[in-house]
């Protein structure tokens, strides 16, 4: 079997229903818990897919949370080497950051559920079956666009919300992976977060999530079995 392995940062921010679709699609899953479990370099890199994903620390904060430092390494590697890489949230900005460029506060803190702009790669890429659809944004910073990569969405406040690495690398700012079952997880998780943003409350997250959710997790689906199956065949040779 080809082997994933999820970087996970908390508990609740898991592969969602990117679980599953990874174990039909022929990957034998595995998470390395940041700052918990070994996070080898030779490991992370030479996984046949590398799933890094959200959470609530930043990704700058390598002098606090010195895992970051490795994790970093380890995308930078596989991309040299244009190993399929999916970076979710936090991971899109340590993919960033494995480029050397910035991830800083954005304008705002979008928490909930909105559309994204497509740019008109985008519009012909993976992320199609999400245009016009709400998404679950979950974040507050952003990062600069590293070169040589293409930008596939924004939103008015956050113009860098997703970018490509030709055919084996994918950074998404928002949450395309999660579960609406596990939702509740979240509002718990994150009630400190919640209650410091502005205009957020769980009863509007919630009444979101009941709209939009289902239609958002049929897209979501569509988007990684596409993302998946486009992957090149494995190649080690560097850039």
């Amino acid at each position: 079997m080809k082997t994933a392995i999820a970087i996970r940062h908390v508990n609740f921010e898991d592969l969602g229903q990117l679980g599953p679709l990874l174990w039909r699609s022929g990957y034998q899953v595995a998470y390395r818990d940041a700052g918990i479990d070994p996070l080898d370099i030779h490991d992370l890199a030479d996984a046949d897919l590398l799933v890094v994903l959200g959470g609530p620390i930043s990704a700058n904060q390598d002098d606090i949370y010195p895992f970051l430092t490795e994790e970093i390494e380890a995308v930078y590697r596989r991309l040299e080497r244009e190993r399929p890489t999916l970076g979710i949230c936090l991971g899109a900005q340590i993919m960033a950051r494995s480029f050397g460029k910035r991830v800083y506060p954005a304008e705002v803190r979008e928490i909930g559920w909105a559309p994204l702009s497509l740019t008109d790669a985008g519009a012909h890429s993976v992320l199609a079956p999400i245009d016009g659809l709400p998404v679950l944004h979950w974040h507050g910073e952003t990062f600069d666009l590293p070169d040589q990569t293409i930008r596939l969405a924004a939103t008015p406040a956050v113009p860098n919300q997703a970018f490509a690495i030709e055919d084996y690398g994918l950074a998404l700012q928002f949450h395309l992976e999660v579960d609406p079952l596990q939702l509740e997880r979240w509002y718990v998780g994150h009630a400190v977060e919640i209650e410091a943003a502005t205009g957020v409350d769980v009863p509007t997250l919630r009444a979101q999530a009941a709209e939009h959710a289902a239609n958002m997790s049929l897209a979501a689906h569509e988007v990684f079995v596409r993302w998946l199956e486009g992957l090149p065949p494995a190649r080690t040779g560097r850039r």
